[in-house]
């Protein structure tokens, strides 16, 4: 069964009630409360705000003794509360309970309300039972106020060779931000705590670094493979926790990437590639609650097909368990698609791929949206948006890189993608397309972008990117599209044959007419048109990579005005090169040739870059490149 409580809406964003009442240090609280509640005799529930469904979704309130359920809404009236009919709170003065548990936090005005209506000598109890310490606390006037979750999950990992590092920024300083402390606990595969710390960040866009080993070291935990409960204090701007999360071997011949993990539960994931030939995938699931994910609640299914194999394992409460995708579907391979069937119980998860050769890479799954239906409007945008929705990614240089393209269905309403790819040079020019046509939701059209550019196609400029866009040729005025175009790239060294894969999502870009909240703005009402990336850096020996995109759904200004900022590990910026790419084009750039060795020396190996443009908004891609020819590629992300 499924969980029952808003995570995340789409129209007003996510849910901190559900945050509140999940946070692993709320839960040690709740247990207390529970126990405060089963010896009473009698328990009423005055649920105003309609929270209590919501705390029983993760709490076992069965030794409870509810007799009793009160609302303030009249259209609640007679709906089930706690198993009890509700009734109207103005009944609650004659109700036999010696304990009335309100379901909200903040409560005090809503006691008052009622004060003359609680029986003499009734205990009050209140979500405010579960409050965090004041420390955890941005806001302590209101506690359901964003800003007082911003959480996140990742997956960290420190065993056989392998380790993991999770690299950031105090990006909240440029909004004012203060003071901003991290509060982390690790918790290994069965869901204990190994650790707990707080990690202070100075004031200023300092970097942030924390390290597997450095951790492990620190603690003394012994090998683990858990994940990694990250709470921000004292935060300004965003309500988001971003990162990047770099993946590596002691012998050098892994190396992979991946980011923030987007905090809200998701009923469906898709994306999940099946294994090619020589493959093995796992996928890492992991618990992002305090209640236990029962056996037969996470499925796994291919794309199209309503057959549902369900994992027989229980996952306790923060636990990670390790599914070998081929053992619940064994007849599957590359380029077939697989549905994670999720309930809600946890955050994207990553999956991991073994090569033929035993090399790991990692990578994620995206939020499959149930909430969508086509939309007939899109096909329309043509006339004012241009292209409109576009997915762009790099083309790697062909002679060293074989780039690969593959459109996924990500919303349940998909039964038919219409798309057609762009080719297209470093300076804009397009070179070549093709049409998929109308891919089926269970379709295996994977493109590979050697194959157009072997014949007379050719990238003048020795890369480019490729765009997936909407083409309605076909569609004869259908509604087909739904703006939640996505689609999956992989990557692959033809000297080392390592490879790395990474999957977004269309936006429309750099048009200053919007529709819905498109052209997407972190911070503002779209449109964004503007750009402010974050490029992690990798220390010596490795080298980073970075693929700038300028999309643009209408003509645009010519050549953007980017900024590449590199910044110490204290937030000062060392040194600053000017780009300009042109509207429609890419740039394709490395650290080691943009800065030189006295600039990369200063600015020391926890260093990072931001890409800074006011003038248009572009799309970027960053990894980390070996020696060994094991190389890392994940999308950036803006802030």
């Amino acid at each position: 069964m499924a969980l029952t409580i808003e995570t995340f809406s789409n129209v007003k964003g996510g849910n901190s009630f559900y945050k509140a009442i999940s946070h692993p240090l709320a839960a040690k609280k709740a247990a207390a409360l529970i126990d405060q509640l089963a010896n009473a005799n009698t328990v009423g529930i005055y649920d105003p705000l309609g929270l209590y469904s919501g705390f029983a979704e993760f709490y076992d309130l069965n030794a409870v003794s509810i007799r009793h359920a009160f609302v303030q809404d009249i259209e609640q009236i007679g709906q089930l509360v706690a198993g009890c009919s509700a009734r109207p709170v103005t009944e609650l003065s004659g109700a036999k309970i010696d304990t009335l548990l309100v379901a909200a936090f903040d409560p005090g005005r809503l006691i008052e309300q009622i004060h003359h209506l609680i029986p003499s000598g009734v205990s009050v109890r209140s979500f405010d039972h579960l409050r965090l310490d004041d420390a955890l606390l941005t806001n302590r006037q209101a506690y359901l106020d964003r800003v007082n979750f911003a959480t996140n999950f990742a997956f960290f990992r420190d065993e056989d060779g392998m380790h993991t590092r999770l690299v950031s920024a105090n990006y909240w300083a440029g909004y004012g931000a203060r003071q901003v402390v991290l509060h982390l606990i690790l918790f290994d595969h069965d869901g204990a705590v190994l650790a707990e710390w707080d990690e202070a960040l100075p004031d200023g866009p300092c970097s942030v670094q924390i390290d597997s080993q450095t951790v492990r070291a620190r603690f003394n935990t012994g090998p683990f493979t858990g994940q990694l409960y990250i709470h921000a204090v004292g935060i300004a701007g965003h309500d988001v926790v971003k990162y990047a999360l770099d993946v590596w071997s002691d012998d050098g011949t892994e190396l992979s990437c991946t980011h923030d993990a987007n905090a809200w539960p998701a009923n469906l994931y898709a994306g999940l590639p099946a294994p090619h030939e020589g493959e093995d995938i796992v996928l890492w699931i992991q618990n992002s609650h305090p209640c236990q994910i029962p056996e037969n609640s996470v499925g796994l299914n291919l794309m199209g097909d309503s057959g549902v194999k369900w994992l027989p394992d229980a996952i306790p409460p923060y636990g990670t368990c390790r599914v070998a995708v081929s053992d619940l579907l064994p007849d599957t391979a590359w380029p077939q698609q697989i549905e994670i069937q999720a309930g809600k119980y946890f955050v994207r998860p990553r999956y991991e791929v073994t090569d033929a050769r035993k090399r790991r890479r990692i990578a994620h799954v995206n939020v499959e949206r149930t909430d969508l239906k086509p939309d007939p409007a899109i096909a329309e945008l043509g006339n004012l948006m241009g292209k409109g929705f576009i997915l762009p990614a790099p083309i790697l240089p062909p002679d060293r890189w074989r780039s690969e393209m593959l459109p996924t269905p990500m919303a349940t309403c998909q039964e038919e993608l219409p798309v057609t790819a762009l080719i297209i040079d470093a300076t804009g020019r397009e070179m070549t397309r093709h049409r998929f046509g109308r891919l089926k939701r269970n379709h295996r059209d994977a493109l590979d972008i050697g194959s157009l550019l072997d014949g007379s196609a050719s990238l003048p400029s020795g890369y480019g990117h490729m765009e997936l866009i909407y083409d309605f040729t076909d569609s004869a005025g259908e509604a087909v599209a739904d703006g939640w175009l996505h689609g999956l790239f992989r990557y692959e060294n033809k000297e080392s044959h390592h490879a790395a894969e990474t999957s977004f999502g269309a936006h429309i870009f750099n048009t200053v007419l919007t529709y819905r909240d498109e052209p997407q703005s972190y911070v503002a009402q779209p449109p964004g048109l503007s750009t402010r990336l974050f490029l992690r850096l990798g220390a010596a020996p490795l080298d980073t990579i970075c693929h700038l995109i300028y999309p643009a759904s209408t003509p645009w200004r010519g050549t953007s005005s980017t900024q590449i900022l590199l910044f110490d590990s204290s937030g000062q910026k060392t040194a600053e090169r000017e780009l300009g790419i042109p509207c429609g084009g890419s740039h394709l750039w490395h650290y080691s040739e943009m800065f030189d060795a006295a600039e990369r020396t200063r600015a020391g190996d926890r260093a990072y870059v931001v890409v800074r443009d006011p003038t248009c908004r572009l799309f970027g891609y960053h990894g980390l490149l070996s020696p060994s020819g094991a190389f890392s590629l994940d999308h950036m992300f803006g802030f």
